[in-house]
């Protein structure tokens, strides 16, 4: 009886959250860009004050990543993600072509519903606030029951930038007394405008299938090829930077390595010298009946571990200072559990013949899992880049760059972000790098430039059966009847 009335209690309290977030964002509606960006502002200033206290509450109460690497998250997601969008017009009239008479009025959405994933708590909820509130929109969080804690203080600290600011409060809230029920009962309130959706396939699906309009991210299975042409010391650095990186939760990161088959001795050593262990046939078969599950998904409890965690909780003896697992791997799918993805730092290694067998085999990858989402390169040759830019099934090809970093755009240009779209292909609404102009709506304001009259002068000649434009030669007639006459004798032989 208990839950029972736990469930009914959650359920009230998202019914009272949207309604305060539905006031708080007419409220927004009256604020003019100035206004906003100032409680925008406020906001990543709070997450970069508070990011250290807030990364260590992340990693006591998940047991994911760790303090050093989380603090660099929430100051990306409050900083980074500022300094991007801070001379973005998205209040009012947002642009204008005088050319063709239209002007581009911003609406926002909403009321958005925000589920935050326990791999990437607060600087999540840092991140999707700034965007949300940049939108003008108001957004309700649904925190993950092993992050509440940690989620429910980052709401906090918004919510009091935001009144620092002169706003609303209400404009940040988050279910405090999480249930699957209070989850559903948020993404299907007739008063949620869109979801905006971060964690596992099992809740962006429930997004999508809510009957509100969402914008959820597939599973990230990114390769990580190094081509002849690259700095292999480099590429290396990179991708254990990359896969290290809070023990790899971000979803960007990659997930295995791929080399020419006449690379690969090279290409082990110097992962071998830079803090990876190869694992052997034995360890390779007993780690990978533990990093997943019966029903072939990823074990939670790997999720965000060290390396020694990892091993201890496989059963595995490997040298203390060991950065990453490797495992030699042939064939993609069940029955290949290093194919899968792993937000842990675990790494598969294949090997092909030429970039076109890579390129393939990669494609196999993604399409198995991971389509859509992100592809890393190592290479100094462009016609590499652009081959396999025109082939990959992913949304972001980076090059030259760790992935997971590259991935949300904080080594290099793309729209920082920690909810990155994987299209159609990955069964997402987007495959941007989600930020403000995704949520919001674009009113076309167009004058009219002609008449009717004008539109029918500019027609063609349409009376002889075939239209054609009445300044054109009139010895084209010929060869038109001509034209016509052979497809006619032509259809009658058929």
């Amino acid at each position: 009886m208990q839950l029972y009335d736990k469930d009914l209690l959650s359920m009230q309290e998202v019914r009272e959250l949207i309604e305060l977030a539905k006031q708080a964002q007419k409220e927004l509606l009256c604020c003019n860009q100035q206004e906003v960006d100032m409680i925008t502002k406020s906001i990543a200033d709070a997450g970069v004050r508070n990011a250290r206290r807030l990364a260590e509450m992340a990693c006591e109460e998940t047991g994911f990543g760790n303090v050093d690497d989380k603090i660099i998250k929430n100051v990306f997601a409050s900083r980074g993600v500022y300094e991007r969008i801070k001379d973005m017009r998205t209040i009012g009239e947002v642009s204008r072509d005088d050319e063709n008479a239209i002007r581009t009025i911003a609406s926002p959405v909403g009321v958005i519903a925000g589920l935050i994933p326990s791999t990437n708590p607060t600087s999540t909820a840092l991140y999707k606030a700034i965007i949300s509130i940049k939108a003008g929109n108001a957004i309700v969080f649904s925190p993950h029951p092993n992050a509440q804690g940690c989620i429910l203080e980052a709401v906090k600290v918004i919510r009091r930038a935001i009144a620092e600011a002169g706003g609303n409060e209400n404009l940040v809230s988050s279910i405090t007394i999480p249930t699957m029920q209070a989850t559903d009962a948020l993404m299907k309130h007739q008063d949620t405008a869109m979801i905006l959706a971060t964690g596992g396939t099992a809740m962006v699906r429930a997004a999508y299938s809510s009957g509100t309009p969402a914008i959820g991210v597939g599973p990230g299975n990114g390769p990580a090829y190094i081509e002849r042409t690259a700095d292999i010391k480099k590429a290396v650095s990179r991708i254990i930077a990359s896969k290290t990186f809070d023990n790899g939760t971000i979803c960007a990161s990659e997930q295995s390595v791929i080399c020419d088959n006449h690379m690969r001795d090279a290409v082990q050593t110097e992962m071998e010298r830079q803090g990876a262990y190869f694992l052997s046939s034995a360890e390779r078969e007993k780690l990978g009946r533990f990093i997943l599950r019966g029903d072939g998904t990823m074990n939670p409890m790997i999720v965000g571990k060290t390396v020694q965690t990892i091993a201890n909780l496989a059963g595995l003896n490997v040298p203390d200072k060991v950065r990453v697992l490797v495992a030699l791997e042939d064939g993609i799918g069940r029955g290949h559990p290093y194919s899968n993805e792993k937000l842990a730092p675990i790494l598969a290694f294949y090997t092909a013949e030429d970039y076109k067998q890579v390129c393939k085999r990669c494609c196999e990858i993604l399409y198995y899992e991971g389509a859509g989402h992100t592809f890393a390169i190592h290479t100094e040759d462009e016609s590499i880049v652009d081959y396999f830019s025109i082939r990959i099934p992913a949304s972001r090809i980076v090059v030259n760059t760790p992935g997971a970093l590259g991935g949300i755009g904080a080594s290099t240009g793309l729209m920082p972000a920690l909810t990155l779209g994987c299209g159609a292909l990955g069964g997402s609404a987007t495959s941007d790098n989600v930020g403000p102009m995704n949520l919001l709506n674009l009113r076309k304001v167009a004058c009219g430039l002609k008449e009717i009259e004008e539109i029918r002068a500019q027609m063609p000649d349409c009376t002889r059966g075939i239209c054609q434009d009445t300044d054109i030669d009139m010895d084209m007639d010929v060869n038109v009847d001509m034209i016509v006459e052979k497809i006619i004798e032509r259809l009658k032989t058929m």
